[in-house]
């Protein structure tokens, strides 16, 4: 049985007596770091803007195996922020759309969570409709099964099956109220439960 076919699905709950000094910590180092920023100056502030955006979007597009250009990223960053860098370089479609998205999601983090904005997302990171060679279906809810298999081709192991593709619109919407509500629970708590619960679903292909 998988987590999404339990009776109580998503209901989560934690160990308050565990989480609780990890979320002391994290605290504690936002802490310092934002103590450590107010005391740049405004350039330096802005330099380490753009080194942490370009690393996040380095980082995340490395998940799916794609290296991007770095140049090409912090270029598009800057721009887009309009940040002036010596030595700007002009972007690529991809590297382009990755950027739209984690610039969204950034800077946009107050607006209410949408399946028009998770679709406007997939599209910007996969402009061409491929991921790698394979052609996959964009800017729409999966319509297919989705598993997570290891081993040879013809005898893979099964270990996980996401929700089937008929219940992933309810599923999400489920999740979206829940996102857009007011929580009385820690944000990077918050952020751990939606990150679980988006890629259990795993709403796109």
């Amino acid at each position: 049985m998988y987590v999404h076919q339990k009776n109580d699905w998503p209901k989560f709950a934690w160990d308050a007596d565990v989480i609780t000094p990890l979320l002391g910590t994290v605290r504690h180092r936002q802490g310092k770091i934002l103590g450590v920023m107010q005391g740049l100056g405004f350039r330096l502030q802005e330099e380490t803007v753009l080194k942490t955006l370009t690393l996040d979007v380095l980082k995340s597009s490395e998940i799916e195996g794609e290296q991007l250009n770095p140049e090409q990223v912090r270029s598009s960053i800057a721009r887009r922020l309009g940040i002036e860098i010596a030595g700007a370089v002009p972007a690529e479609r991809n590297v382009e759309g990755v950027v739209e998205m984690l610039l969204d999601a950034t800077q946009r983090y107050e607006e209410p969570l949408s399946d028009d904005r998770l679709f406007g997302w997939h599209a910007a990171l996969f402009p061409t409709g491929r991921s790698g060679m394979y052609k996959i279906k964009t800017a729409a809810w999966r319509d297919d099964v989705m598993q997570v298999t290891s081993g040879p081709m013809g005898k893979e192991t099964i270990h996980f099956e996401a929700p089937s593709a008929d219940k992933v619109p309810t599923e999400m919407n489920v999740f979206l109220d829940w996102f857009n509500s007011n929580q009385d629970f820690d944000p990077v708590l918050k952020a751990a439960f939606a990150h679980l619960w988006f890629v259990t679903i795993h709403p796109f292909e």
